[in-house]
Parts: C-alpha cells; sequence; structure tokens
C-alpha cells in the first residue's frame, strides 16, 4: 500500500502515502469536497491568489487542517512562481502566507526545515507536489513542480538545499510524488517537448510519448529520474499515481476544469520526537 484516499468528516477527504509514519511527519493532500467555497471553486478550494473569496479559503483551510491537528494560521506558504528557489523557513516565518497571498514566501516553490510544528503548505491543481522527508536528520520539505519549475530543476534543488543545511544524504531520503496531471493528460506543443528534450537528453524516451500524434509529457518520471540522478534511492521515491484531470471531480484540475478553478492545498509538518 503507499497512497490512499481516507474520509476524515463530512465529506473531507484527505490523501496520503502510508511510508509516511503519522507519529513523526503529518502529511496531507486536500480533496476538493467537503468546503464552502463556491463555483467555480466548489467547494475546498485553498488557494487565495485564484479568485475566490478569501473567508471561504480560510474557512476551507481551517477546516481540513483541523482534522489533522494543524492551525491553519501557523502555515507557512511560498508564492510558487514556477521557479527553483528553495527556502528555509522555521519560527519567524510561522503564519506567512497563512491568512493572505501578499504575505507568502516571495519566488520561493520550495520550502525545507528541520523545525518540529512548522506547517510547509503550497497549493496546487496539476502540478506535482513533492514532499521530502529525511528520518535520520529530522527535517522535511515540500516542492512545486510544474513543467517549468521541473525543466529548471525544483527536485533537485531540494535535495541539494537539504544537504547543504540538514547535511541530508539522499540516500537516506524518502519522497513522494502527490497527486498531479498524469502522462494520459498532459499533451503538450512543441516548445515545451522540446525543453524536457534539451533538458533530459537520451533520458527523455522516459518521459515523452506519442499519443494520437501529440506529445505527452510524464512529470511523475520526469521528476523521478532527475530524484535518482540527486541520489534518491529509487526504493525510496513513491508516487500516488494519480492523475488530477482525469479524476477531477475529485481533484481540482487546471487543465480539466477550463483554467478557473480552485487549489487543492499540500502539507507537511514535522512532528516532535
Amino acid at each position: 500500500m503507499s497512497y490512499i484516499v481516507e474520509h476524515m468528516s463530512n465529506n473531507v477527504w484527505r490523501g496520503k502515502f502510508s511510508e509516511l509514519p503519522e507519529e513523526e511527519v503529518i502529511h496531507g493532500f486536500s480533496c476538493r469536497l467537503g468546503g464552502v467555497s463556491r463555483e467555480p471553486y466548489a467547494s475546498l478550494d485553498m488557494g487565495l491568489h485564484v479568485g475566490d473569496f478569501p473567508e471561504d479559503v480560510l474557512e476551507n483551510r481551517k477546516l481540513f487542517l483541523s482534522y489533522l491537528h494543524v492551525n491553519s494560521e501557523r502555515l507557512i506558504a511560498a508564492e510558487q512562481i514556477h521557479g527553483n528557489r528553495v527556502a528555509r523557513v522555521g519560527e519567524k516565518e510561522l503564519g506567512a502566507g497563512a491568512l493572505d497571498y501578499e504575505s507568502a514566501c516571495k519566488g520561493t516553490d520550495a520550502l525545507i526545515t528541520n523545525i518540529p510544528g512548522a506547517a510547509l503548505f503550497m497549493c496546487f491543481a496539476d502540478c506535482v507536489p513533492l514532499l521530502f522527508y529525511d528520518k535520520e536528520k529530522h527535517a522535511i520539505g515540500l516542492a512545486h513542480a510544474g513543467w517549468k519549475g521541473t525543466v529548471a530543476s525544483i527536485a533537485k534543488e531540494t535535495v541539494r538545499a537539504m544537504e547543504e543545511e540538514f547535511q541530508t544524504d539522499p540516500s537516506e531520503l524518502l519522497v513522494g510524488i502527490g497527486p498531479s496531471i498524469g502522462p494520459c493528460c498532459f499533451s503538450v506543443g512543441e516548445d515545451v517537448a522540446d525543453a524536457f528534450q534539451s533538458y533530459y537528453g537520451t533520458e527523455s524516451d522516459r518521459i515523452l510519448q506519442d499519443k494520437e500524434g501529440k506529445t505527452h509529457i510524464d512529470l511523475w518520471e520526469a521528476n523521478r529520474l532527475q530524484l535518482e540522478q540527486a541520489g534518491v534511492l529509487p526504493q525510496n521515491i513513491i508516487s500516488a499515481d494519480t492523475c488530477t484531470s482525469c479524476q477531477h471531480a475529485w481533484y481540482y484540475s487546471y487543465r480539466a476544469d477550463g483554467g478557473k478553478t480552485g487549489r487543492m492545498g499540500a502539507v507537511i509538518v514535522l512532528q516532535k520526537y
């Protein structure tokens, strides 16, 4: 067993990896059901930057996170600009982006910490969430890997930052690839295909697929390959293998929902020993 979706209460659901021990690290991916947001954001929208009523988003965050026993006002959120900047955060960043988008960590697409109780949080609607856990050094990370961030090496940069900041051994890292658009649905134009071909070179045949005359990209495999190149062991990389576009009744999908939609939240919190 790896990725499972569990019912918490009142039609609120959480996706999680069974390999991440709850007594060591709290984590979860919100589904789109059980919240208070109205169309087109219905109903558990977690994004403060998509045009939804802020009071509804804050209520949704509070609702979902309360089931995880996480204080929604102590989140640390990132601006998420499809780049490759990694920020180490701690006590002084608690609350950044929790109640308003403007206070989120600027120009950042990955957060890392070794502070228990610091809740790393990001929003997604097809892009790839990456969760990192270093059991030996007691540190965690969360990264946002859309196609631009992927070819900007966000996965590698997160591993490198954890090595530098926490002396993480990449071979000890456990990394989860969360729900996101799958190769089944992610057809791209020539410019995007060329970017992946250029980045991955001879390995690009693991990532680029031809389907009915269109090029499809496997972002799960692209990030898996990048993590392996950074020293993460293949057996320590777990994947939800869940396409947000195929399953957009359960998850928000920018592509399937026509561009105007809400965001699911990904959260990871280090527990105290």
